[in-house]
This record gives structure tokens, C-alpha cells and sequence, in this order.
């Protein structure tokens, strides 16, 4: 995840007053793409498996690459 503005390849969604960018052609290989708040930062889960064990941070230094 990270700060952007949309592009005309994006769809936007508005939940709950927060705005999610998500490219039209990654949706369609993830969804459903949910994301949930804890209590310290958030928890990315979708359809895309992955060999990596990653933490809910966004971050690749918590993913082994």
C-alpha cells in the first residue's frame, strides 16, 4: 500500500471515509482484497498467494525480499 493518485487504470473506493486506489488489472488477479485495522498499523489479505511470510506493515523488509 501507498500514498497515490488515481490514474484511468485505477478504480477508487470509498469505505467507510477512507479511499482505497487499486489498478483495474491487479484487482481482477486479487479479489477480494480486504484490509483490516488493528490495533498498531493493518492486515492485507487477498486471493494472491505468496511463498513470502510478510507482516501487515506493507513493508518488503518484513517480507524476505
Amino acid at each position: 500500500m501507498a500514498l497515490d493518485e488515481p490514474k484511468d487504470a485505477d478504480e477508487l473506493f470509498d469505505i467507510d471515509g477512507f479511499k482505497y486506489i487499486v489498478d483495474r488489472d491487479f484487482i481482477e488477479k486479487a479479489k477480494p482484497i480486504k484490509v483490516d485495522f488493528q490495533e498498531v498499523g493493518f492486515k492485507l489479505t487477498s486471493s494472491l498467494k505468496s511463498d513470502a511470510s510478510c507482516g501487515g506493515c506493507g513493508t518488503t523488509d518484513t517480507c524476505g525480499h
